[in-house]
């Protein structure tokens, strides 16, 4: 049996896939990041940033292929849905570019957190 489910109707639930990832929120500087709970050397999102007036969030490869494969999305699909569920959950509101970050080190949590 086939089902139509329209893109609003999956960003919900993939909403609700992250929002049940436990991911710990907080801010340093500038910059907010998203961790696991069993993470605390780097974060699976940053956001924070401007360049030419767009926010910046860096996603990592791990979650934009996690969820591809969990939602048979491709990695554009994927880091747009993503994204907006930063924006919801910082409550945000503007422009923001996605951007792909393929090493984990791009990512690392700074030390006086």
């Amino acid at each position: 049996m086939k089902y139509l489910i329209t893109e609003s109707q999956l960003d919900k639930t993939v909403f609700m896939y992250l929002d049940n990832q436990d991911f710990k929120i907080f801010k340093i500087g500038a910059s907010t990041y998203f961790k696991h709970p069993n993470d605390d050397e780097f974060a699976q999102i940053k956001y924070g940033g401007n360049h030419s007036n767009n926010e910046l969030c860096f996603i990592y490869i791990g979650l934009i292929e996690e969820v591809s494969y969990f939602f048979s999305l491709n990695n554009y699909q994927s880091t747009r849905v993503v994204g907006q569920w930063v924006k919801k959950k910082l409550n945000l509101e503007g422009q923001m570019s996605n951007k792909i970050m393929r090493l984990k080190s791009s990512l690392k949590i700074p030390t006086e957190y």
